[in-house]
């Protein structure tokens, strides 16, 4: 039996309400080209058996990073996860309530969430960070809000380093109020170029460092420039590894720090959930989005958590909250948590340290090949190369071969022009094997 839990009079007397003719008026901001004619053409009715057998022969199609030389970065990085992790995530202590509105029952997950804040804000050199956001994309999007409700100014300089999807999901969100984003040009190693943009109208100034094409840069410079205007400084980073070897985006000067915390802790996933870390400055906490949790005491004298902010649409300010974000990414946040504190900070560096020397052998081993151009002059663990030919299909015929090369920049961008640019990722898991057989295999397929 469907579950029809409005009549249409009900229908019609709540879109009387809100003053709309149809349900189709609360669509009118999805374009037509996104609507679909008709329903998705799946099977009406199907049993658990079939549903799984179909989904597990889609899934066999699946090349499994794991199972191959893997050299694709591009914001989501293949890390390797202890097993410790997945392990500890399961113990009772953090099966507490997943929303933490009642301290006395949810110490174990208040508990985690205030030891995942004090991590971000040491590896990120920040005075305080929340209790994290969906992922690094909204994370930057929620920082450039917030950047317009502290400064009163309605306009974001944007980088031509900032990652592309990055650009669409802030774009999508901030446009909605009337924010205006002003992106750069795509460019491998330029982000200084966003000085000579700022101006008395501009609200942050957002970089991102290692860049998209894997440039690192010290911002520290445009930090200074984008405060003597009056603006914040938005550091985005996409691999959160990076911190534990590069410069921290709060000695750099950065305002606001807005990442993706996928790489410690958690894996690929084919995408997601993943986790956004957000940090700011002390003094701008109360424009803050998400969530703070702070430790105190009890009756008795006792170590206890708290949820100490809470700016959210969903308590006590509701329309006048500084965010629309409704939850955490808790689980995955507790993923970071574990690991990071297996690592600690030696463990970390080292870490960063091996990714960074696996990249110089993989940026070593491609040079050599004739035809291949480096791009990128200071990097991390992430790389650009300029081919002889389309980036998309060296990598669609060295897949052919199992061979996963990296990402094509026209895969994000696909109007940049600059399809014959690969961004290519080594990481602690690298093999030096792999790097000889992806400097072999892309040696023959340039050369046929």
């Amino acid at each position: 039996m469907r579950y029809l839990p409005l009549t249409p009079d009900d229908r019609t007397a709540m879109l009387a309400a809100i003053g709309a003719k149809s349900i189709d008026d609360l669509f009118v901001d999805v374009p037509q080209s996104a609507r679909l004619a008709e329903p998705v053409d799946l099977p009406r009715v199907a049993g658990e058996l079939e549903v799984e057998r179909a989904l597990k022969a889609l899934a066999g199609k699946n090349t499994v990073a794991g199972d191959v030389p893997f050299f694709c970065g591009a914001g989501a990085y293949r890390h390797h996860v202890p097993a410790t992790v997945d392990h500890v995530i399961q113990r009772s202590e953090f099966l507490t309530s997943y929303t933490p509105y009642q301290p006395e029952i949810a110490q174990g997950t208040l508990q985690y969430l205030y030891e995942f804040q004090t991590q971000v804000a040491n590896l990120t050199g920040m005075d305080v960070a929340n209790a994290s956001l969906y992922d690094g994309s909204t994370a930057m999007a929620e920082g450039v809000l917030m950047a317009t409700r502290v400064t009163r100014r309605n306009k974001a300089v944007i980088s031509g380093g900032v990652h592309p999807h990055y650009v669409a999901a802030t774009e999508t969100v901030v446009h909605a109020v009337g924010v205006e984003t002003q992106v750069l040009a795509p460019a491998v190693d330029a982000e200084a170029d966003v000085i000579a943009q700022i101006g008395p109208d501009t609200a942050c100034v957002v970089v991102q460092t290692p860049n998209v094409f894997g440039t690192a840069t010290d911002v520290t410079r445009i930090a200074e420039a984008a405060h003597a205007a009056g603006a914040l400084l938005i550091v985005v980073v996409t691999e959160a590894v990076s911190m534990g070897l590069l410069k921290s985006p709060g000695e750099m000067g950065a305002d606001i720090v807005a990442a993706e915390g996928q790489s410690i802790g958690n894996a690929l996933n084919y995408g997601g959930p993943y986790i956004g870390l957000f940090a700011c400055r002390e003094k701008l906490i109360r424009q803050m989005p998400g969530r703070l949790c702070g430790e105190t005491v009890d009756a008795d004298g006792q170590r206890g958590f708290v949820l100490t902010l809470s700016t959210r649409e969903q308590h006590i300010r509701r329309d006048k909250a500084t965010s629309n974000i409704c939850t955490n990414s808790g689980l995955c946040s507790l993923a970071f948590t574990i690991h990071m504190s297996l690592l600690g900070e030696t463990g970390l560096r080292r870490m960063a340290l091996l990714n960074h020397e696996k990249a110089l052998a993989t940026r070593d081993a491609l040079a050599a090949i004739p035809g291949v151009e480096i791009l990128t002059g200071r990097f991390f663990n992430e790389f650009a190369v300029r081919l002889p030919r389309n980036a998309a299909e060296v990598v669609d015929a060295l897949a052919a071969h199992r061979i996963l090369a990296g990402v094509p920049y026209s895969r994000l961008a696909p109007n940049a022009g600059m399809d014959d640019v690969l961004l290519v990722c080594a990481t602690e898991t690298t093999l030096d094997a792999d790097i000889k057989i992806l400097a072999g295999a892309l040696a023959k397929v340039l050369a046929n």
